[in-house]
């Protein structure tokens, strides 16, 4: 166990921390939770700099960063779905579909892993995670100003800077789900003969 398996790992205890502040009232958990929220987004990028930069990169470091990814965005985005933050039917669909698209991928990679093949991230999903996470961010922004400096921004154009925020969060959250399916779609193509267990080594 060494310090980037250590970041990578961490963001399982911070997603369930960041879920608990957003539960509790009192004024400044909310803001808590975001500026929470943004060092586990951090150790995404710490993770993979500190392993190359220490010559530690490692199949378990690659599988357990894709894995806690998953469980870190996909966590935040159910809670701001149970909290209506993300509003409507249609947003508990895209959900949907980003957990499938997650699930499967995570699927392929334990089948390609129990081979001893293991799967790097494609550019496409850093791409979507990107995107969880600005959408993330927006969101929990837009909670923080709310619920803890409701007075301190002014209006611009008549709406207030925490909708503005709320709904860029949405936009985002749209176009995560976007890239997420695609992205998904595109490894499942690249990697389906790993997947139905036909013998070819693929590695990245």
């Amino acid at each position: 166990m060494n310090l980037p398996n250590l970041l990578t790992l961490s963001r399982i205890p911070i997603i369930f921390g960041v879920v608990a502040l957003l539960y509790l009232p009192m004024t400044g958990a909310s803001t808590v939770a975001f500026v929470l929220f943004v060092i586990g987004a951090i150790t995404d990028w710490a993770d993979g700099y500190v392993a190359r930069k220490q010559g530690l990169v490692s199949n378990f470091g690659k599988l357990m960063d894709a894995l806690t990814d998953k469980v870190f965005m996909v966590g935040l985005f159910i809670t701001m779905v149970v909290l209506g933050e993300l509003p409507g039917l249609w947003s508990l669909f895209l959900l949907l579909l980003i957990l499938s698209r997650e699930f499967l991928i995570t699927g392929l990679r334990l089948v390609a892993a129990s081979s001893g093949i293991i799967l790097a991230a494609e550019k496409s999903g850093k791409h979507k995670t990107v995107s969880q996470i600005v959408s993330a961010i927006l969101l929990l922004l837009a909670i923080a100003i709310r619920k803890d400096f409701p007075t301190f921004f002014p209006e611009i154009f008549g709406y207030s800077f925490d909708a503005i925020l709320h709904w860029a969060g949405v936009l985002f959250f749209v176009l995560a789900a976007v890239l997420t399916v695609t992205s998904g779609t595109v490894y499942m193509i690249k990697y389906w003969s790993v997947f139905i267990g036909e013998d070819e080594q693929t590695s990245e």
